[in-house]
């Protein structure tokens, strides 16, 4: 799953890891020799541009509002009767 660590190096080495989670390692974490846990980095937001994201989906098929309107319904359920 990623690099085996001793619970001693995590507590000994603790600055290092950290900076590694944040690169983007994994860690297996051992107590005796035996796994007992993992640290996984947390998935970050991504900013993205508008301009990357208009240069991005500007070569996409066209979307007709019909069709799009006919998928929507095919899919979900859009009745406007209130429930009670």
């Amino acid at each position: 799953m990623g690099t085996e660590i001793s619970q001693r190096q995590l507590r000994n080495d603790s600055g290092r890891i950290m900076r590694a989670l944040s690169e983007g390692e994994t860690f297996t974490i051992t107590s005796s020799g035996e796994p007992v846990g993992a640290l996984t980095p947390l998935r970050r937001r991504r900013f993205v541009r508008a301009e990357a994201a208009v240069e991005h989906f500007g070569a996409a098929a066209p979307v007709g509002y019909e069709s799009l309107r006919h998928d929507l319904d095919q899919v979900a359920d859009q009745d406007p009767t209130v429930r009670a």
